[in-house]
């Protein structure tokens, strides 16, 4: 069994914006296998479905972002799921805009979403799939709530279809596996 969580802000004012492309690589995961994200439960969102005899659960938890430790501890804990099945989909602003990385492990970077992750399960040893939004030009807080403009909306949209694959090898052919096929790739459109 695996969870696939992707961060984000719940409303309308945050869809399509920077810190929700986690959001999107769900809604993306959601198409590709046929499962309904509708069901209210855990503080989030979630769907339920099967992928190569594996259970997939999807979950864009509700908390907003700050506080989604909350809604994935409730989760991994009413499975007692392996943090070694929990994949953690999230923006990073240190990241070229597109550029996927995959992760075995590692520290929030910043990321207030994975702080409390971390945080409240006290673990960073769960894998994580980073979609880059670039580095603010101004304000952080304004780049991150942000909407994505010109060529970079086609980059991105690109991306979220490809941080959806790279989730899917994760759970087919294991983190490195994926490591070695999405780490490094910046996807650009000519």
């Amino acid at each position: 069994m695996y969870i696939v969580v992707g961060l984000g802000n719940p409303g309308k004012e945050y869809e399509k914006t920077r810190h929700n492309v986690g959001f999107e690589v769900i809604d993306s995961l959601s198409k590709k296998l046929d499962i309904a994200v509708n069901k209210i439960k855990f503080k989030s969102l979630i769907g339920e479905g099967i992928y190569k005899g594996e259970k997939i659960v999807l979950q864009k938890p509700q908390t907003f972002m700050n506080s989604s430790g909350e809604a994935v501890y409730d989760i991994v804990d009413f499975y007692k799921l392996p943090l070694s099945n929990l994949i953690v989909v999230y923006d990073d602003k240190d990241l070229d805009v597109g550029k996927i990385r995959v992760r075995k492990k590692g520290s929030a970077g910043g990321h207030n979403g994975m702080k409390s992750i971390i945080y409240i399960l006290n673990s960073e040893d769960f894998p994580r799939v980073r979609l880059g939004i670039g580095k603010p030009k101004g304000d952080m807080i304004q780049h991150v709530l942000g909407k994505f403009e010109g060529r970079d909306m086609d980059i991105v949209a690109n991306s979220i279809d490809n941080a959806a694959n790279a989730v899917l090898d994760i759970i087919e052919n294991g983190v490195e596996h994926a490591m070695n096929l999405y780490n490094g790739n910046n996807i650009c459109l000519s």
